[in-house]
């Protein structure tokens, strides 16, 4: 797991699934053993992350309610989690959850822009701003 400040600019999940390799001969084709699965170790920053992904995901949700544009976000929690869960399925689940978690919180209270959606916005990118830049301060290379 390499954490880079670019990871910090996060983006939105693209699972893409591999088709096992076939063995080509003459006889019957056999699928190939499937890897060794691979150890996931918890990140030292995985608490932060986590929290991370759930602020974008409670942004994303706000920033659309309110009308203003958003792609940046999806497009920097996809950064996030290529850059940072790499052939770690566990740890891209989570971070995922964590994204959906903090939209759907604020969806199930919030349907209309409204004066606190737009504070809540606001504080929750300072707090996105806080994390990251902490982030990268402490475990960037």
């Amino acid at each position: 797991m390499k954490l880079t400040p670019r990871l910090l600019t996060i983006s939105l999940l693209c699972i893409v699934e591999a088709s096992p390799l076939m063995a080509q001969s003459g006889r019957q084709q056999q699928a190939a053993p499937p890897p060794p699965p691979v150890e996931e170790k918890p990140a030292p920053y995985d608490v932060q992350m986590t929290r991370l992904a759930e602020v974008l995901g409670s942004i994303q949700y706000l920033r659309t309610l309110c009308g203003v544009s958003t792609t940046e976000w999806r497009a920097a929690m996809q950064q996030l989690l290529d850059s940072d869960t790499g052939n770690e399925p566990k740890r891209l689940e989570k971070l995922t959850a964590a994204f959906n978690r903090g939209y759907r919180s604020f969806a199930a209270v919030h349907t209309s822009c409204t004066d606190a959606a737009r504070t809540a916005e606001e504080r929750y990118r300072n707090e996105g701003a806080t994390l990251a830049a902490e982030i990268a301060a402490r475990f960037g290379n």
